[in-house]
């Protein structure tokens, strides 16, 4: 792309760009059953839904003008995992935009308000952390690709992973790992038996303000453990007494479960309203909402902010386990990722919606769902428990296959509710694409065939024309 383009050239491709928005069809896709659960409805037994589609390659003629207002006219922002791309695809599976970055992705990208991309970078001279979605730049691009904004967050003692939140007044969450040696750990109580790489990589968040590239508030999950292997630490305590801590020496299954990379946090949203953050920790298989009107020092502690807990975990969800309040049948959500809060306006605005990866759920088998599921938070954003243990997040919604298991993606994936109440769904580590109806109906779907080695996805969100950033892209 020619950087020294005019102004006057800009323009015109702008132009032929949204000109090419407007010419969105809907597609029909391939016959498939779906299976829904709703559980919002006043029966008290769950609605199961059976969908019949239309055949593959039924494609509806171009709309006209008169049309425009009746079809769905989002375009969808996707990076390929290992590519230098982000791209904007319309819903005639068009391509109708790319950006170019010096760095291949490391996880997410977004589009800004002001209609620039927000893109994480890999630094790939990092070699001290290896775990998946390893990152360590956030830039900001223009519509040209150039680089406008950028931070690196990289270091034999830090790396930016994962995921990256903009926050209303422009600041920039992001979540990394931070090196603790095994002495350190040792020193804190962890098992040395639960060591086998002699270093752990707990997460921690930062907020940067992009105007001074300065860490304007942190938060560490080292500040909030327990541990009960230790008396001797000042940590040491009752696991299951305390379901506001993290179990130091909780690990999960597999042949990694011992390894570094303990927490392996891979999202986070914030709720403005209740000034919370919401993370999702993969290997722990829970969700966490956190504190975020405390200050730093408040966040490194069990007191202060609007909860009065500090930085301690507000709520958790998913696997009491790793609290000592539940046993493996307890368990509802299996190596998650994009847990999100559904935004105001949208339908189950309030929810949050999860991609529920579904590895080693019970019994052996391997599917995916996408669950939404209603928190027990009051409007002042307190969370209740019965006894120590957090209340239960009911289900409202949710969707498999009705062959769960011709549904399943082990890692990365998302999921995101759309205005007009259908769901776009991302099967990650195929690359598959595809928007579903409240009833399990798919009406689109899309597969990314970049290349052979680049086509699994890590998340891909949909954004309406009436966004700001593309409308600032018109203006």
């Amino acid at each position: 792309m020619n950087k020294k383009e005019t102004t006057s050239g800009k323009q015109w491709r702008k132009i032929l760009f949204f000109s090419s928005l407007c010419l969105l069809s809907f597609v029909s896709c391939t016959t498939q059953t779906a299976k829904t659960i709703d559980t919002s409805s006043s029966s008290l037994a769950p609605e199961v839904s059976q969908i019949s589609l239309p055949q593959h390659d039924e494609i509806s003629s171009l709309p006209s003008i008169d049309d425009m207002d009746d079809l769905k006219d989002d375009v969808i922002l996707y990076s390929s995992i290992g590519s230098k791309n982000t791209y904007l695809l319309n819903e005639q599976k068009e391509i109708v935009h790319t950006w170019t970055s010096s760095y291949r992705t490391g996880s997410v990208c977004y589009l800004l308000d002001n209609g620039n991309l927000l893109h994480t970078g890999k630094d790939e001279s990092n070699t001290t952390f290896k775990g998946g979605a390893e990152g360590g730049i956030v830039e900001e691009l223009d519509w040209d690709s150039n680089v406008v904004w950028s931070y690196t967050y990289s270091s034999d003692q830090h790396l930016l992973h994962h995921d990256i939140q903009q926050l209303p007044n422009g600041h920039i969450l992001m979540v990394a790992w931070e090196m603790k040696d095994g002495t350190t750990a040792k020193e804190e109580g962890r098992d040395p038996s639960l060591l086998s790489d002699d270093e752990l990589w707990p997460d921690e968040l930062i907020e940067i303000d992009p105007t001074t590239n300065e860490i304007v508030w942190q938060w560490h999950v080292w500040d909030h453990l327990i541990q009960s292997y230790d008396a001797s630490k000042d940590n040491f305590g009752d696991v299951a007494s305390h379901p506001e801590l993290i179990d130091l020496n909780y690990v999960s299954t597999g042949k990694l479960a011992t390894g570094a990379d303990w927490t392996h946090i891979n999202s986070i949203d914030y709720h403005e309203e209740l000034d919370q953050i919401l993370i999702s920790s993969h290997s722990f298989n829970e969700i966490w909402v956190i504190d975020h009107s405390t200050t730093t020092a408040e966040a490194a502690s069990h007191s202060g902010g609007n909860s009065g807990m500090g930085g301690d975990l507000l709520y958790r969800y998913g696997n009491p386990a790793t609290y000592d309040q539940g046993a493996r049948g307890d368990q509802q959500l299996f190596g998650q990722h994009s847990v999100h809060w559904i935004d105001q306006g949208l339908p189950g605005a309030g929810d949050i919606l999860i991609f529920n990866n579904g590895a080693q759920r019970e019994k052996g088998v391997n599917y995916s769902s996408v669950d939404e599921r209603s928190l027990p938070v009051s409007s002042t954003g307190t969370y209740t428990k019965e006894g120590n243990t957090f209340s239960d997040a009911p289900l409202v919604w949710s969707y498999t296959a009705e062959d769960p298991t011709s549904f399943f993606s082990r890692s990365i994936s998302g999921a995101q509710r759309l205005p007009h109440g259908n769901t776009l769904i991302c099967n990650g580590e195929n690359g598959e694409f595809f928007e579903i109806t409240k009833d399990g109906e798919i009406v689109w779907q899309y597969e990314n065939k970049e290349n052979t080695k680049h086509n699994s996805v890590f998340r891909i969100t949909a954004y309406p024309l009436s966004d700001e950033g593309l409308a600032a892209l018109n203006d």
